[in-house]
């Protein structure tokens, strides 16, 4: 059976209002301390008009919970009502995943 590399997934769901300087910086500081801190597998977003989705992935929830209460992470949940209309967060456990070669079980 193999192993999987990640078991969670943070879904955040936003409608944007602002994308200045600040909110670009700050998302990209953001990612790479997600990944070179708290072991963020990976992460990437999608945007279509002013809707912007943002799919991340754990190995654990402790991660996750980690992540959130990082203090630059605090600061800029702190300016989501400037950047965001708003938004919604899902964390979700994966049970299984394809790809276009196998299933993983």
């Amino acid at each position: 059976m193999p192993i999987k590399k990640y078991m969670y997934s943070v879904i955040f769901k936003a409608v944007v209002k602002k994308k200045d300087n600040e909110y670009l910086e700050t998302a990209k500081s953001l990612r790479n301390l997600a990944v070179l801190k708290y072991g963020c597998i990976d992460i990437f977003s999608l945007s279509e008009n002013n809707t912007q989705v943002t799919i991340s992935y754990w190995s654990s929830l402790e991660d996750i919970k980690n992540w959130k209460n990082d203090p630059e992470h605090v600061i800029a949940q702190n300016k989501v009502n400037k950047w965001y209309q708003s938004y919604k967060i899902e964390i979700v456990k994966i049970i299984r995943e394809y790809d276009s070669k196998r299933e993983l079980k």
